[in-house]
């Protein structure tokens, strides 16, 4: 079953055309994912490094971390690969070289211990949650894949579930929760779901869902699909009714969950 929303976004990448679904995606998930954990960038500085690869700034006071910089470019890098590979099978290799992208060049890849596109070496929190210690990462990860591999059809409920104990896992030391959101992304487009994007303004709400999913799977899962609406509201609005102007898919494969 060919996603319409998956194929529209690898057309208007090579389009390279301003204002459509495939800008506002890059733009919005970069600033989101990256502003959730700690840039200090705005959505419109974002916008900008896409467009035209330079940062504005707002005040002549105002300073910029240039690992925000890097990592939000890395992001757009992160976005295009994601999407050329949205069909291939979710593996420890394609996992690390999600690490590798956003990471690359930046002040982190300059310390032996962080290991950039590799497991940590390091034990890790989140938040008050203890994670998988370091020689314990690559069996639990492995475990975690074989068991979402072997899936006959996977749901959007399964990707979210695959998503927390991913992050539980946290096998990387630092950037699991950008790398947890774009397999996220990459899930719903290889299994014809609509995918969506975790908002910044509205984290607190995806945090508390993440930490009590053990307890009640609702809360995260009524959350995500929130964020599902956000971004199916995009799509509509940028595509929608015009899909047959962007591509030739049959009437009967269009249809997304």
């Amino acid at each position: 079953m060919i996603n319409p929303i998956k194929e529209v976004l690898r057309q208007q990448k090579d389009m390279k055309m301003k204002g459509n679904l495939y800008h506002v995606s890059q733009v919005k998930f970069a600033y989101n994912s990256n502003h959730i954990e700690g840039s200090k960038l705005s959505e419109e500085q974002t916008e900008l490094i896409f467009q035209t690869n330079t940062v504005m700034l707002d005040n002549q006071n105002e300073s910029i971390n240039v690992d925000d910089v890097i990592e939000t470019r890395n992001h757009f890098i992160l976005f295009d690969y994601l999407i050329d590979h949205a069909d291939d099978p979710l593996t420890t290799d394609l996992i690390k070289e999600y690490h590798r992208i956003l990471k690359v060049n930046t002040a982190d890849s300059q310390k032996k211990w962080f290991m950039v596109g590799d497991w940590k070496r390091l034990p890790n929190v989140v938040g008050d949650m203890e994670t998988t210690a370091p020689d314990k990462v690559d069996i639990e990860i492995n475990k975690l894949l074989e068991n979402y591999n072997k899936l006959e059809e996977v749901s959007f409920e399964d990707i979210v579930d695959f998503h927390v104990k991913f992050e539980k896992i946290h096998p990387f030391q630092d950037g699991n929760g950008r790398v947890g959101r774009a397999i996220i992304f990459k899930e719903c487009l290889k299994n014809n779901i609509v995918p969506f994007i975790v908002l910044d303004e509205q984290k607190a709400f995806y945090y508390r869902g993440l930490k009590e999913y053990s307890k009640e799977k609702g809360f995260l899962m009524e959350t995500c699909r929130h964020f599902q609406d956000y971004y199916n509201d995009i799509y509509e609005r940028l595509v929608g009714n015009y899909l047959d102007e962007f591509l030739e898919i049959p009437s009967d494969e269009q249809e997304i969950n």
